[in-house]
């Protein structure tokens, strides 16, 4: 105390003290704190924290950002005069926390000195750079047909239990060694199926270079709402420091019905579909974060896998048609796949990717140069032969080489493919060294290629004329 004496001052201090006027549903409004500004924390005299939301000319609204009973009407409130942060950095990696940063694996806190705001502007124009790099998600279809770009922003859209989720977890699995970080944000999920994911990462040994940022169903709608932006602030940290990182936000329909749900009670006026009007700019400025950076600015990307929820296939619906126009493509998964079962049940004809095919690698890119236009054609030519007419050979032969494309199409979930195999198995299609196979002897053939591929020094720069001959010679073994 001795010591701080010849530094004191005598002067006029002024702080402001709010009150609550009112609470419920995770929602309190606040009277008396007329210097307060969005997104900021604010203390009540509880212990417990909230985050303006809203600003009115009597009242103002705020989130409540921890779930104690102490909260009453009446109670006082003071400025704190900072914004939510997240703790970020290398000692998240393993863990399962949720949007604040708190752990929900049972373990100690994790030891982080950084923080990032969960609201930040995105990268500017002249620090962005073009999406020049693949990125591999392990499946067949989405490396090859509709490919990805480090930085990009590729959205995974469909009906309920069609796969979506699937996808985005192979696309995590299949980082493992290439020193790419991932952030999985659960946003509204049951607590099932967040431990199913947690025990599939576990398994793969995923868990250590991802991060898990979870908002359960039953979380109070800030939470949920907050839990996307939380997980782009941990992935900019190493985006920053120019390190490859990937989000998956699933899903983003959920987040919007939080968001939703927080708008109505704080009385915003509803529009379309009961959403407010600022909807749209909403996941914009979340999705407009991920980018890859330019080598002055340290060279980082984060790719983004949104997922977002379809009724019925429409894609015409509110939230879909907003988020297609925000992404860089989209992966449309369809519900008649799905029950056929063409597992992934990935419409090719729907799905685009618009700039990954500039990152697509040369020699994968001129090998599946036709194969989805043939597939397309086989679907109506399929489509055309249910009437029974009578076919030349040449249609015959084009279904023929369609049912075994459709059957190597086919993936089981949880088993990502290194890209050597994508090329393997364009090769061996486009050079018809398939077609004596039967539909239903192409995967085990193909599995055993695969085997025994990796004892044979072959990369995607390998000559086509090497891969043939190998290939060639591997087919003939096993025969």
């Amino acid at each position: 105390m001795a010591d701080k004496m010849p530094s004191y001052r005598f002067g006029l201090r002024l702080s402001e003290r709010g009150c609550v006027a009112g609470i419920g549903d995770g929602i309190a409004w606040i009277r008396g704190l007329p210097s307060a500004r969005l997104d900021e924390l604010i203390g009540f005299d509880d212990g417990s924290t909230g985050l303006v939301f809203q600003l009115g000319k009597e009242v103002l609204g705020a989130i409540l950002l921890s779930q104690s009973r102490g909260v009453t009407a009446g109670m006082s409130v003071q400025h704190t005069g900072r914004r939510l942060e997240v703790g970020v950095g290398d000692a998240l990696l393993g863990r399962v926390v949720d949007p604040l940063g708190s752990p929900l694996d049972g373990l100690p806190p994790p030891e982080l000195r950084q923080f990032r705001p969960l609201e930040a502007a995105a990268p500017t124009i002249i620090e962005r750079d073009f999406v020049s790099e693949p990125f591999y998600t392990g499946n067949k279809i989405v490396d090859t047909l509709i490919p990805i770009g480090k930085g990009q922003r590729q959205l995974i859209i469909g009906d309920d239990g069609v796969g979506k989720s699937a996808l985005a977890l192979d696309a995590v699995l299949n980082q493992r060694g290439r020193d790419v970080l991932c952030v999985m944000v659960l946003i509204g999920q049951p607590r099932s199926s967040v431990a199913g994911t947690l025990e599939a990462l576990r398994q793969a040994g995923a868990l250590e270079y991802t991060v898990v940022v979870v908002a359960e169903a039953n979380a109070l709608p800030g939470f949920r709402y907050l839990a996307p932006f939380a997980g782009c602030a941990m992935a900019e940290h190493w985006l920053r420091l120019g390190r490859d990182t990937l989000v998956v936000y699933d899903d983003l329909t959920r987040h919007a019905q939080s968001y939703r749900e927080l708008s109505l009670l704080l009385q915003r006026p509803p529009g379309r579909e009961a959403y407010p009007g600022d909807i749209f700019y909403l996941h914009s400025r979340l999705l407009e974060r991920s980018t890859v950076l330019g080598r002055d600015y340290g060279g980082g990307s984060m790719t983004a896998l949104p997922i977002i929820e379809t009724r019925q296939g429409e894609l015409s619906a509110y939230i879909p048609t907003n988020l297609i126009s925000i992404t860089d493509g989209q992966i449309y998964f369809e519900s008649k796949l799905f029950a056929a079962g063409m597992l992934p049940a990935i419409d090719i004809g729907r799905s685009v990717s618009r700039i990954g095919g500039k990152a697509q690698h040369p020699a994968i890119k001129h090998a599946a140069a036709h194969i989805r236009l043939d597939y397309l054609q086989f679907l109506e030519l399929e489509l055309f032969a249910r009437f029974g007419t009578r076919l030349e050979a040449s249609i015959e032969q084009k279904l023929q080489r369609g049912r075994l494309l459709r059957e190597i199409l086919k993936q089981d979930r949880m088993q990502p493919l290194p890209e050597q195999f994508h090329l393997a198995w364009l090769l061996t299609y486009g050079e018809g060294l398939l077609e004596k196979l039967s539909p239903e002897q192409v995967a085990g053939q193909l599995s055993r290629l695969f085997e025994r591929l990796p004892d044979y020094d072959l990369t995607l720069d390998t000559p086509k004329s090497q891969w043939l001959a190998t290939l060639r010679e591997l087919l003939e073994a096993e025969s």
